[in-house]
């Protein structure tokens, strides 16, 4: 048992799906998991494992924001021996050609976060994806028929920014999307020789004003989850 999570050692599967949206970990768990087990509710960050095509896998709750997930993320790997960590979550656009449900893999993931120094030598200098779990997901992507893009994104500790023209500059550097957690999880998994890849689907575009519905964000899109599970 962790200062955050109740799980005795031994109930976390080396493989976790996290989310920010503890309902969503609960979504994925009853859509695409059998024989599952609750073995979280601290806080409302609900944890379960299960079964899929004949391995464990957990998904957890993490809260949204670099902070909250970084707590997980490091008892996830030091207290439960977690060996992979597979974002599934949601991000805005700021692409004008990404649709809403558009399915992303993050490459690497950009930061205005103080955290991000912890990791990384300069704020300019991303933290990345594990290279063989993204080659792996493009494999399973097309082996599904399943539909991604590529690219980096960029992780806020700001929702709600003030400033004029905000993403102006990422958007030249031809970053796609905007979520708030992916940065620290790539800087901790490197640290600590573990996987980590972000799967996201847009579920807003910040530059031409679409959005989904709170239920629609929380119900992400299933080809979402298995590919992501296929990749565990």
């Amino acid at each position: 048992m962790s200062v955050h999570i109740q799980a005795t050692m031994g109930e976390i599967a080396e493989t976790v799906l996290i989310s920010g949206d503890p309902l969503r970990a609960k979504y994925v768990a009853t859509k695409m998991l059998t024989d599952v087990v609750c073995y979280n509710e601290v806080r409302g960050m609900l944890g379960f494992t299960g079964i899929y095509n004949g391995k464990r896998v957990s998904v957890q709750g993490t809260g949204m924001g670099i902070p909250s997930t970084a707590i997980y993320v490091h008892e996830l790997i030091h207290d439960y021996g977690v060996k992979k960590l597979i974002r599934v979550g949601t991000c805005g656009a700021i692409q004008t050609n990404l649709t809403l449900g558009t399915m992303l893999l993050a490459s690497s993931a950009y930061t205005d976060s103080g955290t991000h120094l912890k990791y990384s030598p300069d704020m300019q200098t991303p933290t990345f994806a594990t290279p063989a779990l993204l080659k792996r997901a493009k494999e399973v992507a097309a082996q599904h028929s399943i539909e991604i893009t590529e690219g980096p994104i960029f992780s806020t500790d700001i929702f709600y920014g003030e400033e004029h023209g905000r993403w102006d500059g990422w958007i030249k550097q031809g970053l796609l999307g905007v979520e708030m957690e992916s940065s620290v999880i790539y800087g901790i998994a490197k640290q600590n020789k573990v996987e980590a890849l972000s799967i996201l689907t847009v579920s807003d575009n910040i530059i031409t004003k679409q959005f989904s519905t709170s239920k629609e964000r929380e119900e992400v899109s299933l080809q979402m989850i298995k590919l992501a599970l296929e990749c565990a």
